[in-house]
């Protein structure tokens, strides 16, 4: 019984125009009867909560996934997300990855990493995790967002701090490896055009910046260099359409080297990064 019912509300879900009907049907499924998606046919038809079908009416609606279940999964964790913080995207792990890869090249016994915005505390974490001995720092504005930064990063060995990104860490000037953010990079002119889950229920100071979108990037490009040691790299993830821009933000002239953009999974653009040029 219980698969016919998310075949039936794969179809509700899809007509509702959600952009990964099945996964979502499955997802929910495997929430409210508290099994593994893949025990789905294990579920007795006696079993079958009907609370699943309120559960399917809200994500009609278009909330979230992430906030009906409480939890977004990201690389090798599971955060606790909802009203109030940024869900964090699968686009974030490719920029993530590229991260880890560039610090363990730097054969640093040590690295210092800052995630600016951190939001639900998701690159931060997987930094922490993924890369052992790091020194890992994170700063975010919203007191909505740090009620649930400060549940995730709970236990780990981030230091998190409350404060605005353009003015964080003085004590740490000239002393990071990596700098890391997910900033927000929407324009203002884009506002009908986003994803009514991003848009409706994503907080807004998590997604628009400026006319062009690249505002706060503008500032992250100083923040980062002031915060990083020379040869230190900068990473900053950016929209789609915005590839052929941000890495024009971090020129020579202010002192950077190796600017560069780079594609997520679905080979857009997704990422740039430059290094802190030496003296």
């Amino acid at each position: 019984m219980l698969l016919a019912e998310v075949a039936q509300a794969t179809q509700r879900l899809a007509d509702a125009g959600v952009p990964s009907p099945r996964n979502d049907a499955e997802e929910l499924a495997a929430f409210v009867h508290g099994v593994k998606r893949g025990a789905l046919h294990s579920v007795k038809d006696a079993d079958f909560d009907a609370r699943y079908w309120e559960v399917i009416a809200r994500r009609e609606q278009r909330e979230p996934l992430q906030h009906i279940t409480g939890r977004a999964f990201f690389r090798y964790l599971e955060l606790q997300v909802g009203p109030g913080v940024f869900v964090p995207r699968p686009e974030t792990e490719s920029v993530v990855g590229w991260a880890i890869d560039a610090v363990r090249a730097m054969d640093v016994v040590e690295p210092c990493i800052v995630d600016l915005c951190t939001g639900s505390g998701a690159i931060a974490l997987a930094l922490a995790q993924e890369v052992p001995r790091s020194r890992v720092h994170a700063v975010e504005l919203s007191e909505d967002a740090l009620q649930w930064t400060r549940k995730n990063v709970q236990g780990s060995r981030v230091d998190l701090r409350q404060g605005n990104a353009l003015d964080a860490f003085p004590d740490l000037d000239g002393q990071v490896d990596l700098v890391i953010s997910n900033p927000p990079y929407i324009p203002l002119t884009e506002w009908e055009y986003v994803a009514p889950e991003a848009r409706d229920y994503d907080p807004e100071l998590a997604l628009f910046s400026g006319e062009d979108g690249l505002d706060l990037i503008r500032g992250l490009e100083r923040t980062a260099h002031r915060l990083l040691r020379p040869g230190g790299v900068v990473v900053i993830e950016h929209a789609d359409t915005q590839g052929g821009q941000v890495p024009w933000i971090f020129t020579e002239e202010r002192g950077w080297a190796d600017a560069a953009d780079h594609p997520d999974l679905n080979n857009r653009p997704r990422f740039a990064t430059a290094r802190k040029a030496l003296p």
